[in-house]
């Protein structure tokens, strides 16, 4: 199975880091996200990625171009003007990087790269900014078992901000990041169909509305829970969150064995 990451975004709101390089390079850990979000599908055998690029999309293609160098020991001639690699990185990923427009929205970019996946019966479609342990064989297998055309996964956001334990106005403990207001939303880990196209119009379409919905009125459109780990990082806040979680050696997403 190949996987489909959108890469493209400005990412605004964390424009502290994205001034200078893409979201999905964005450090945590001191590895970029993306490399992050690989490492688990790699964990279920999912080996082909295709990465819709955007905004600085070259400094993704150059971080993979050289992705052997910067992930293995390596000894340098500076004498013969050569190096060679000492050993080698684990990953034996094939790596698609498409340049689907700075100014494309989601449904575009996907479109996009759908030709690369036209003889596949399901693909899966992720975000290249959010990490969670979700198990992708068990939502591939209940994907199958629906016989929809798309499946998505749903979740319960964190709330923005601590909240506090109380007792009387005695307070006991102090609650990091709890569950948000308990309702189930897009957790962007998707599983489809190629024949989702023809529920997207072009460049201008956002897959998480006109496509979405478009599905859903179809009942084309299934529900994957997940109740585990889930973050997206929107905002400086988040990296500084998961950086401490991975240094902490306490991320949850970290599933895969080094």
């Amino acid at each position: 199975m190949k996987l489909v990451i959108l890469a493209g975004g400005k990412g605004t709101r964390l424009s502290e880091e994205t001034i200078l390089k893409p979201k999905p390079l964005v450090l945590v850990g001191g590895k970029p996200i993306i490399w992050h979000i690989m490492k688990h599908y790699s964990h279920f055998g999912v080996k082909e990625f295709i990465i819709c690029l955007g905004y600085k999309g070259n400094l993704i293609k150059e971080y993979f171009s050289n992705y052997h160098l910067l992930n293995s020991d390596i000894e340098i001639d500076t004498h013969q003007n050569n190096y060679k690699i000492l050993k080698k990185s684990k990953d034996d990923w094939k790596i698609k990087l498409i340049d689907t427009g700075e100014n494309t929205l989601t449904g575009g970019r996907i479109k996009k790269v759908l030709k690369y996946v036209k003889n596949d019966e399901y693909f899966a479609l992720t975000y290249g900014d959010g990490v969670s342990n979700i198990d992708i064989k068990k939502q591939i297998k209940f994907h199958v078992k629906h016989k929809k055309l798309a499946t998505m996964s749903l979740v319960k956001p964190p709330g923005r901000f601590g909240a506090v334990q109380l007792k009387g106005k005695i307070i006991e403990k102090f609650i990091e990041k709890p569950q948000g207001d308990g309702s189930w939303v897009n957790g962007g880990f998707f599983i489809l169909s190629p024949k989702i196209s023809k529920y997207i119009k072009g460049s201008n379409s956002i897959w998480e509305q006109e496509s979405l919905k478009k599905l859903s009125q179809k009942k084309q459109l299934t529900g994957y829970f997940h109740k585990g780990f889930w973050f997206a990082m929107d905002t400086l806040r988040d990296q500084v969150f998961l950086d401490g979680l991975w240094n902490k050696s306490k991320a949850p997403w970290k599933i895969w064995n080094d």
